[in-house]
């Protein structure tokens, strides 16, 4: 989030808008803030990679926290902002941060966490009052210079992966000796990926502690471009920023696509999208039913792409190579994908096995060797994050599932994921959550978890026509032999589902497969 020259050229142009309460930070301003706030932290003693952790929900705080970070040399951690103090300690200590930024909402969640980071030498609060434990930022960075470091240094984000399969991990990347403006290779290639350019207007609906949203805003600062940041993602506000805004870039997660599909068509037919040139989207696979609807609605600007947020690989397609190969995440555009078996054998075209990469960027988990060694080939030359899909005759990738989820059921794998993919189709359905619980018979057994769209009454009625619909579109031993209803499933702002919660509710005291 270095905003380089034009802080100089366009000092009133917005670097970013708050979406709910239209705040705005200029160029100018953003820029003393980032170079305040860099000064305090190196006052307080962190040194070139020494770390630090953010841990706030959307606000208008959040990108000078990270952008300070960014031209001195330092790690950041943005951390899941809906994590319990339990969770927050385990990121701040693993991290080795000894900062804690937050925001008053999230105050009493920090503070409990605190009891169990020794480490931390004391915290900032972006938008309270200073206590004991927290100091205020604007007090902080008072007197503090608002030009730059003498000696500028590049800094990264070590971003944790979500955890909804297991303890989160950091993903640690090598931090260069330069200078904010070089930044390294992967980032150059993403920009010209999502076809990023100078004076773009990016609407950004996801939390800004994930590592997607993280990269988006970043370059389009780097751009000189403004940024929309929506506090939370809401679908016909989203519709109505692209409008007011003249927004040209967005990113989004195929939960987003289904809920604005889902909108009456009046407020989906009223939303002015002329000005929308490529809209990004990731994070799990998009039903192809969702995905062929969005592109009647929205055209050809809606790119797909894959890539973990530890940057194994990527591969891309545009919406017309989507629409001859649907379902497919695109062909394979940084790193050398394989498709392997249990044995390390590679698989036949069209038959599943792991996704694995020649690795494109550097990478580790932080202080955890036992799980980067895991991730790694037995001769070291690859990776994988345990995503499973297979590769067409024209070389498009398909994830079918991550095999941590696979269902063995009568010695048959099912991936549940093409049975989520369906069910989230259907008009009465908001949400849904496939896995395997435990059978006697079978070992497993295919459940569903089904949260009702508003009004819709869960019960024996509505699982008998999911039931029903399922059968039709898809064979016997992948539709679930039970549905349940919950109001809510806990599913990330982000996209990701944290199905290991709903999982082991099933499981009780047997051995849960998920580790």
């Amino acid at each position: 989030m270095y905003p380089g020259k034009f802080a100089q050229e366009n000092p009133d142009r917005p670097a970013f808008i708050m979406a709910f309460t239209g705040e705005t930070v200029t160029y100018a301003e953003y820029e003393a803030r980032t170079n305040k706030l860099a000064h305090w932290l190196h006052r307080k003693g962190l040194k070139h990679r020494d770390h630090y952790a953010i841990f706030m929900e959307n606000n208008a705080w959040y990108f000078e926290c990270c952008g300070s970070g960014e031209r001195s040399g330092l790690y950041y951690t943005c951390i899941n902002s809906y994590l319990t103090a339990e969770e927050l300690a385990f990121i701040v200590n693993n991290s080795e941060s000894r900062i804690l930024i937050t925001s008053q909402a999230k105050r009493d969640v920090a503070r409990e966490a605190l009891k169990t980071c020794p480490n931390v030498i004391t915290g900032i609060v972006v938008d309270g009052p200073t206590d004991d434990q927290f100091i205020n930022l604007q007090e902080a960075t008072a007197d503090c210079p608002a030009t730059p470091l003498d000696h500028e240094r590049l800094g990264l984000s070590m971003l944790y992966s979500s955890g909804t399969t297991g303890q989160p991990k950091g993903i640690l990347r090598p931090m260069p000796d330069n200078h904010p403006l070089e930044q390294i290779p992967l980032y150059t290639f993403l920009q010209k990926l999502w076809h990023y350019r100078e004076n773009m207007v990016y609407l950004s609906p996801a939390p800004l502690y994930h590592s997607a949203p993280q990269a988006a805003v970043n370059f389009a600062i780097r751009f000189g471009g403004t940024v929309i940041i929506m506090e939370r993602f809401d679908p016909e506000r989203y519709l109505e920023l692209i409008g007011k805004y003249k927004v040209t870039h967005s990113q989004l997660v195929p939960t987003m696509f289904s809920r604005m599909l889902k909108l009456p068509e009046a407020v989906r037919n009223k939303a002015d999208l002329s000005s929308l040139e490529i809209a990004i989207h990731a994070a799990a696979p998009c039903p192809v039913q969702v995905k062929q609807d969005m592109i009647k609605w929205w055209g050809p600007i809606i790119h797909e792409y894959y890539g973990a947020t530890e940057g194994l690989g990527f591969t891309a397609c545009n919406s017309e190579e989507w629409l001859a190969h649907p379902g497919s995440v695109g062909k394979v555009l940084l790193g050398d994908l394989h498709i392997l078996d249990e044995e390390m054998n590679p698989c036949p075209t069209g038959t599943p096995g792991t996704v694995w990469f020649k690795t494109a960027t550097e990478f580790e988990y932080f202080n955890d060797p036992e799980r980067t060694k895991e991730a790694l080939s037995p001769d070291g030359t690859m990776s994988t994050v345990g995503d499973m899909g297979y590769i067409d005759e024209d070389g498009f990738l398909y994830l079918t599932d991550r095999a941590t989820f696979m269902i063995v059921s009568g010695g048959v794998n099912i991936y549940p994921q093409e049975c989520e993919n369906l069910l989230i189709t259907h008009p009465k359905v908001a949400d849904a959550a496939v896995f395997g619980v435990p059978n006697e018979d079978f070992g497993e057994e295919v459940k569903a978890v089904i949260q009702p769209m508003p009004g819709i009454a869960p019960g024996e009625e509505l699982a008998s026509e999911l039931d029903q619909f399922c059968h039709e579109h898809l064979s016997p031993q992948k539709c679930p032999r039970s549905f349940d209803f919950e109001e809510q499933l806990p599913r990330l702002p982000t996209g990701k589902l944290y199905k290991r919660l709903l999982r082991d509710r099933y499981w009780g005291d047997k051995k849960s497969k998920i580790v």
